[in-house]
This record gives C-alpha cells, sequence and structure tokens, in this order.
C-alpha cells in the first residue's frame, strides 16, 4: 500500500509539475531579464492608439521586455514604414503574450497581440489591412499570423499579408551584404564573426544554412552561422572557428531584436552561453548586443516587401 502511495505521489508531483511548466520558464526569463537594464518604456511608441483611418498598416513582431531594443529596432522598423507610407496608420501588434503581459505588468506599456489589433482595426472601420511582418522567414509564427489574418477575411475590403525578411535569394544577399558591412571592422584575418539566430523545428530552419553559403560566396570567409534552439548549435559553431587560426571571435545576434536570448544566451555569464563556450575554448570573445532591425539596410528590405506585397496586391500607396 505504501508504495502504491509513494507512485501516485510521485504523478501528482509530475503532473503539477508540468502544468506550472510554463508559468515557471516565463518566470525564469523574467528573474533573467531584470539582470539587465533594458531602458527607458516612456520613450517608445506602443502604437495601439485609435481614430485609424481606412488604410492601415499593421507591424506584427513577436516582440521583446528589453525596452531599448524594442525602440531601437522594432520601433524603428515601425517609423521607417510610416516615413516611406505617409497615408497609412501603422499600428503594432506582438504575437508573444508572456511579453505582453510583463511589460504591462512592469511598466504600464500596454501592447497589442494580433487579436486586439485586428478587433481594433475593426472597430475603427480599417478597409485596406496590409500586415507587415518582422518575422525572420516562413516558421510557425508566420503561418500562425497567416491562419488568424483568415479568421479575419470577411472582415475588411482587403487584407494583405507581406512576406518576411528572408524570402527571395534577393533578400539573403541583402540581409549578407548588410550584417558584413557592420562587422566589417572586424573582418581583419585572425577573428572569426558569428551569428547567433533563435533556430525552428520548421522546415524553414534551413535559412540560416543558406546565410552561411551566401556569406561564404560573398567572400565572407570567416563568417559563421548558428542557433540557439536548433542546428547548426553552438557546439557545431564553434567546432568550424576552432578549424580556422583565429585568435578572437565576436558575436552578434542573427535577430530583429536584441532581447533575451541576445542577452543571456549569447552574452550572458552562464557556463552554456556563447560567451563562455568561446571563452573556455581559449578566444577572446566580444559580444555586439544589437539586432538586425538596427540596421537601416534591413530596415529598407522590409519597406521594400511591404512596397512589393501592395503592387502585388492592386494597393494603391497615396490615398486619392
Amino acid at each position: 500500500m505504501r508504495t502504491i502511495r509513494k507512485i501516485l505521489a510521485c504523478i501528482l508531483s509530475l503532473a503539477l509539475a508540468l502544468s506550472v511548466c510554463g508559468p515557471m520558464t516565463a518566470f525564469a526569463e523574467e528573474k533573467e531579464e531584470e539582470n539587465f537594464e533594458t531602458g527607458d518604456a516612456s520613450l517608445d511608441d506602443p502604437r495601439n492608439a485609435d481614430k485609424i483611418g481606412e488604410r492601415e498598416l499593421l507591424v506584427v513582431s513577436f516582440g521583446t521586455s528589453y525596452n531599448d531594443s524594442r525602440r531601437l529596432t522594432i520601433g524603428a522598423i515601425e517609423s521607417d514604414l510610416e516615413a516611406a507610407f505617409p497615408d497609412w496608420s501603422v499600428r503594432r501588434a506582438f504575437t508573444s503574450q508572456i511579453i505582453i503581459d510583463h511589460v504591462k505588468k512592469r511598466d504600464g506599456e500596454v501592447i497589442d497581440n494580433v487579436h486586439d489589433a485586428l478587433e481594433r482595426a475593426v472597430n475603427n472601420g480599417v478597409k485596406t489591412l496590409v500586415v507587415q511582418p518582422t518575422h525572420l522567414m516562413h516558421g510557425f509564427e508566420y503561418n500562425d499570423l497567416k491562419n488568424e489574418l483568415a479568421e479575419y477575411a470577411d472582415a475588411f475590403d482587403r487584407v494583405v499579408l507581406a512576406e518576411p525578411l528572408l524570402n527571395t535569394d534577393r533578400d539573403f544577399d541583402m540581409v549578407a551584404e548588410a550584417v558584413a558591412a557592420a562587422t566589417a571592422a572586424y573582418d581583419n584575418g585572425d577573428t572569426a564573426i558569428c551569428f547567433m539566430g533563435h533556430g525552428t523545428e520548421a522546415e524553414s530552419n534551413a535559412v540560416y544554412a543558406k546565410m552561411q553559403t551566401v556569406l561564404k560566396e560573398a567572400g565572407c570567409e570567416h563568417y559563421y552561422i548558428g542557433t540557439v534552439e536548433a542546428e547548426p548549435t553552438v557546439g557545431d559553431v564553434l567546432g568550424m572557428v576552432q578549424a580556422g587560426a583565429y585568435k578572437r571571435v565576436v558575436l552578434r545576434p542573427l535577430m530583429i531584436v536584441a532581447g533575451d536570448h541576445a542577452n543571456n544566451d549569447m552574452a550572458g555569464d552562464e557556463a552554456d552561453s556563447w560567451k563562455s563556450v568561446f571563452a573556455a575554448a581559449g578566444y577572446e570573445v566580444e559580444c555586439v548586443v544589437e539586432g538586425l532591425g538596427q540596421l537601416p539596410a534591413v530596415r529598407q528590405l522590409i519597406v521594400e516587401h511591404t512596397r512589393e506585397a501592395m503592387a502585388a496586391n492592386d494597393v494603391e500607396e497615396s490615398a486619392k
């Protein structure tokens, strides 16, 4: 009987652990984040105002709770789109409810999720809705967004979904050129320049291998691409670096924002961070904690994607 009770107790403990896994993970992420100065949230514009008009450009991002990075990346993308399309109301939506809730609790800043942003558009009488994601690829997040928009197909006269950052060969070439230009000062032959992407279980994870190939073909022989949650792993990247004669390693995120992954998984002090892994292997390590959204050329490419989506769907850029 005692054995049965022990087994039941173990099952109950396991069930409780699984039931709280998500919140505990979120709590751990919040505690990690608080080790950093994330910046002043009041400098950020959540772009959730009403009085949108009939033409809305909704910019959808996964999001970040790092205030400075949010303003310098996502906010900069939104501002560039607003400048490029002055006849459109630019609004923001995040797909991560955990980030939305955390920013609201910590800073009092209210950011719409996709559902709230779409309801706001409906209630404001928007007729033409163009949605520009800041996602890197056609992954799970992009597909979820596409499906959610399909549920609102009858709520607007026109709904247009633009492409993510890396779609065509030209996109890869332009992003490779942008990251190479941003790190050219480090490319001295004895420095390995390593980019950390997020990674995904989706087939679109192949974008990282393709970016590696594009960089090599462009003559960037000392550039390496890895991911934090898929392949290539940090171990794979370390192996490639060790095959060379490098003394120094520069780390930079291959992500739109420089949030939790960039500050912790890449530049953190934990033993399994990229910085620690390369330092333990004997390299001098420098971390550049800047998101792709801080690069003007990347933001311009996103603007071009919006313009291409409008043209492909016969949507006039300017109000008549």
